[in-house]
């Protein structure tokens, strides 16, 4: 394990303990009903989030074996990630699958950043054509991306 990681797997697994008893105990009107700015519910939001586990372990696989720069779709850019929301139907999907989805895939991320190989941490992905970001920046950005999604969440559940 990189003891630079750490902190983030950490605070993965921190946030997990406490967000899912949280998430188990909204009411169906509050995950369906309340938007952000975005106009995304927390059920979306929370499809986002899975779908960011997913993407960014995809990532991590592919920036470890493949060469660099990596060209590898970025599903959140040009609205692409409210594709994924609509297509996949979060907003229809079971909430207790939802939140298992979320919990295991984002437990999995953890274990993958934990297993990634030092020497390829400087391997570089194609953000846009005119941005690159290696594989250290963005295990280290993903903390940040899920307390962002968290806190969108949170002021949902709070608005009345």
């Amino acid at each position: 394990m990189i003891k630079e990681f750490e902190p983030i797997t950490r605070g993965i697994r921190s946030l997990l303990k406490i967000w899912e008893p949280k998430l188990s105990g909204l009411s169906d009107a509050v995950i369906t009903t309340r938007r952000n700015s975005q106009n995304r519910t927390i059920k979306q939001i929370v499809g986002h989030m899975i779908d960011s586990a997913s993407n960014n372990t995809h990532r991590i696989v592919h920036l470890q074996y493949q060469k660099s720069p990596l060209r590898f779709p970025n599903y959140a850019s040009q609205g692409n990630n409210d594709r994924w929301i609509a297509i996949q139907n979060y907003q229809d999907e079971n909430w207790e699958i939802m939140i298992g989805l979320w919990k295991y895939s984002n437990l999995h991320i953890v274990h993958v950043i934990e297993n990634a190989d030092p020497s390829k941490l400087d391997n570089l992905w194609f953000y846009s054509e005119e941005k690159l970001i290696s594989l250290k920046d963005g295990i280290i950005d993903y903390l940040r991306h899920f307390k962002l999604h968290l806190d969108e969440i949170d002021e949902l559940i709070r608005k009345e």
